[in-house]
């Protein structure tokens, strides 16, 4: 499995009380704020549900 680095390009700022959790869950905490995650089916969940509001890269 990989890894992937995920960084937060959008607010969250009137997103639905869900999506923040979804944020908060991932690790991260404000703007352009990168987290590392294991590439695991939980966190591309995560990512398929907030996808909009990330930038997600594969790191080797």
């Amino acid at each position: 499995m990989g890894k992937l680095k995920i960084t937060q390009i959008r607010s969250t700022i009137k997103r639905q009380e869900k999506q923040k959790l979804t944020i908060e869950a991932l690790g991260l905490h404000r703007l352009h704020h990168t987290v590392i995650h294991q590439d695991t089916p939980q966190i591309r969940g995560m990512i398929r549900k907030v996808g909009h509001l990330l930038k997600v890269e594969e790191v080797k």
